[in-house]
């Protein structure tokens, strides 16, 4: 059953769509009319002849930069050295951004100095325009005044066979630009295709060149591929390829680590992981990165002692986790939500034995939908048992927000009204206030006052 807020969701996404549509349309229409050639490119080709709605559209046209911006009111250079320019949804209905489209000259690409953009380009004609593209699927042209499909690189028979193959050569496919190593992975789990023999060999063989490429760039790929309808796939593939060696050294060390049988029948870390990473489709990327990275710490904490054992490795695998995406240049907002999913992530089986008060704390952090979710697929992933989980939810709908949340019965104005000087010390007698008020044993201000006047005034330093 679809709940209300998906059901409001997704009408704004066909809504969304819906202009989509109509103002690459339009955009085509425009240009049309002003005697320029102009097509649909790439993506939004290959989901439409697949069946998917598209999220966005790109034009591709015979204009020039300046003759896009001429003949459109509101536009911006995104690329106008390489013939791009962002046309801007003229007034979009409501509230909200308006749709961008982005608007291409037909190229021929240069040489690539950097492997990742060309020194200069030439303009040129559609079909020379296809062939430098990435992918054949990708390479797909489509007029929609004509309702014609202009396919230069066989893109539609690879569409059909389910292939991602690269346009032309791969090894200079991807020796020209290696932010394509990752595309090809991330086209390959996203639209459940296989990667052709030629293209994944010259993929491999180039894996190492990886490194070239802008780490934010390698994130944002990387959180696709999370994010996406099938992460399972792309880090298989990440892994098979000698992707995930470079640009994720301690996710790739997973493999291999053994684990103790009775909690883990699985198998070894890696086979965990990817179980987890089986389990989601279009998650949250907070989610999908901590699910990557919640047992990261275990190699370093492997130990066999009784038994195989990982002491503490939330707590190494939350500052293994912080480093990684700081070096892969993610926000300290998004850093820490993951981070703190990875170092809670063990919580879980403490929960049924906590004193009120921290499980009240625990209950209540931020994004705990998500805590909850880990735990229930770090469960599936593994042992199987969901008893900590329910437990959890439980406990969640019995206490409310207000049991939750309850409005504190002190601040530090009381405390310096009680004489108490400013200081650290505030914090302490603050939280220790409030865990009394969530086990119950303070039910007003007056109870919550004379507590501390007897245990922190009176009692003295």
């Amino acid at each position: 059953m679809v709940g209300p807020e998906r059901k409001a969701r997704m009408a704004t996404q066909d809504e969304r769509a819906s202009r989509a549509e109509a103002f690459a349309r339009a955009a085509v229409e425009r240009l049309a009319r002003a005697g320029h050639r102009a097509l649909w490119a790439g993506g939004c080709v290959r989901d439409r002849l697949l069946g998917r709605v598209p999220k966005d559209y790109d034009v591709a046209t015979s204009a020039r930069p300046g003759e896009v911006q001429a003949l459109f009111p509101r536009t911006h250079e995104v690329g106008a050295s390489f013939g791009v320019v962002c046309v801007l949804e003229p007034g979009p209905p409501g509230e909200g951004p308006p749709l961008q489209l982005e608007v291409a000259t037909f190229r021929r690409d240069g040489a690539y100095a950097d492997g990742r953009h060309p020194v200069a380009v030439e303009f040129s004609g559609e079909a020379e325009d296809a062939r430098r593209r990435d992918f054949t699927v990708n390479g797909l042209f489509y007029d929609p005044l004509k309702d014609e499909l202009l396919d230069y690189v066989n893109g539609r028979a690879d569409l059909k066979a389910r292939l991602v193959r690269a346009i032309g050569d791969p090894a200079a496919r991807f020796e020209e630009d290696r932010l394509r190593l990752l595309r090809a992975v991330r086209f390959a789990a996203q639209l459940g295709f296989e990667l052709e023999a030629g293209t994944f060999a010259a993929l491999k063989a180039h894996a190492p060149g990886i490194g070239a490429i802008a780490r934010e760039r390698v994130r944002e790929e990387l959180t696709r591929m999370l994010a996406g309808p099938d992460p399972r796939r792309a880090f298989e593939l990440l892994k098979a390829s000698g992707l995930l060696k470079a640009v994720l050294p301690e996710v790739d060390a997973l493999a291999g680590v053994a684990q103790p049988p009775q909690f883990h029948p699985e198998g070894d870390v890696w086979t965990h992981t990817l179980m987890l990473l089986g389990q989601l489709r279009d998650a949250p990327p907070s989610l999908a990165w901590a699910a990557l990275l919640h047992d990261v710490g275990k190699p370093p904490t492997f130990a066999v002692t009784d038994r195989i054992r990982f002491n503490e490795h939330e707590k190494v695998g939350a500052a293994m986790a912080e480093a990684i995406l700081l070096r892969l240049r993610a926000s300290n907002e998004f850093t820490a939500r993951v981070v703190a999913l990875v170092r809670q992530h063990m919580a879980f089986k403490d929960l049924p034995n906590m004193r009120a008060a921290k499980r009240v704390r625990f209950l209540r952090q931020p994004h705990f939908d998500e805590h909850l979710e880990l735990h229930r697929i770090d469960c599936l992933a593994s042992h199987g048992s969901l008893e900590n989980w329910e437990f959890g939810r439980r406990e969640l709908a019995a206490l409310g927000e207000e049991r939750l949340r309850p409005p504190r019965l002190l601040d530090g104005e009381d405390l310096k009204a009680l004489g108490l000087p400013p200081g650290p010390r505030y914090k302490e007698i603050l939280e220790a206030v409030e865990d009394l008020q969530l086990e119950g044993a303070l039910t007003s201000r007056e109870e919550a006052l004379a507590h501390v006047r007897r245990t922190y005034v009176d009692a003295g330093p």
